[in-house]
């Protein structure tokens, strides 16, 4: 099928995880000419949900969904490990359930998530209200200690200006139970649910 549709009534389409087409060239760079890239840019474009994980937040960068990129880990390592993320913004679709300030204990599992942007998209990210997660410690402060890849700013999660695209580099889906070791990646997808609701 040269160009998909998506087809049916959904309500948020969710990029996971993953090494999509083995992430050789640079990661999610191949991915996002893959077919149904064009679906899903139409989709949001239409005012849909989007909600890229991981790999899935490396491909609407690369899709230019998204502005920035991810790029290697300042260490150059694979990181493996539990992070605080404050909420910066709860008028996003992902947050809505949260509080200013909040802090989020979610797992990373990366070694391209350090978001890179120019100094000037990153003012606007930040003047615009786009970032909604930044690495902090356990008490919320963002410190250069508690930002595991070098992302700028701390960034780890950012809408598109509409406020309907979010991509994150830490794992939700994988802390939505108390036996995985947390349930706080629950809260976003309950706020999908709930702006669904209320839309």
């Amino acid at each position: 099928m040269d160009e998909p549709k998506l087809l049916g009534d959904y309500d948020c389409i969710i990029l996971p995880g993953g090494f999509s087409y083995g992430d050789y060239l640079r990661a999610g760079a191949i991915a996002r000419f893959s077919p149904i890239m064009s679906a899903i840019a139409q989709f949001s474009s239409s005012g849909g949900l989007v909600i890229g994980i991981c790999n899935g937040f490396q491909i609407l960068c690369e899709a230019g969904l998204l502005p920035g990129a991810l790029v290697r880990n300042h260490h150059l390592k694979y990181q493996c490990q539990w992070t605080n993320l404050r909420v910066e913004n709860v008028s996003s679709p992902f947050t809505s359930l949260c509080q200013i300030g909040t802090v989020l204990r979610i797992p990373i599992s990366h070694g391209e998530g350090n978001f890179y942007a120019d100094e000037p998209t990153l003012q606007k990210l930040e003047s615009n209200g786009q970032v909604v997660l930044r690495y902090c410690t356990a008490l919320g402060n963002s410190t250069a200690e508690a930002n595991p890849n070098g992302s700028s700013n701390n960034i780890a999660g950012i809408i598109n200006e509409a406020g309907n695209v979010f991509g994150m580099m830490p794992h939700p889906e994988r802390c939505c139970e108390e036996i995985t070791g947390g349930s706080d990646g629950l809260l976003m997808f309950q706020s999908i649910l709930s702006h669904k609701v209320r839309s």
